[in-house]
């Protein structure tokens, strides 16, 4: 079972990816991309699910806890020898802590820098 420092730092991490994936100006030319390719069929419900993943800040994040869990677990080889089950409560708690952070930035106040 993954301790509480490794499930904040995972959290903290999968904050960052999240907002790789969906602000950052780094990956404007892909999501630029992933969107002319949806404007093309917009009633295409693959489409529409692809978009949705990259510009929602929790649909994305979700996601992105999940695989920098799954990292975290096969690098620490810490994959097997513990419960399936535990390893989804994990991944709810990483995914928990990315939406909280989210929603914490997505909330304050911006002008105030």
């Amino acid at each position: 079972m993954v301790g509480i420092t490794t499930l904040a730092a995972l959290a903290l991490a999968s904050y960052r990816g999240t907002q790789l994936v969906v602000h950052d100006s780094i990956g404007d030319p892909i999501r630029d991309r992933v969107i002319a390719w949806h404007e093309r069929r917009p009633n295409s419900r693959f489409r529409n699910a692809i978009v949705t993943l990259i510009a929602c800040t929790y649909c994305a994040g979700w996601w992105v806890s999940g695989l920098a869990l799954l990292a975290y677990l096969l690098v620490a080889d810490e994959w097997t020898g513990t419960p399936l089950l535990v390893h989804a409560l994990e991944w709810f708690a990483v995914a928990g802590g990315q939406a909280l952070l989210n929603r914490w930035d997505d909330t304050r106040d911006r002008g105030a820098a």
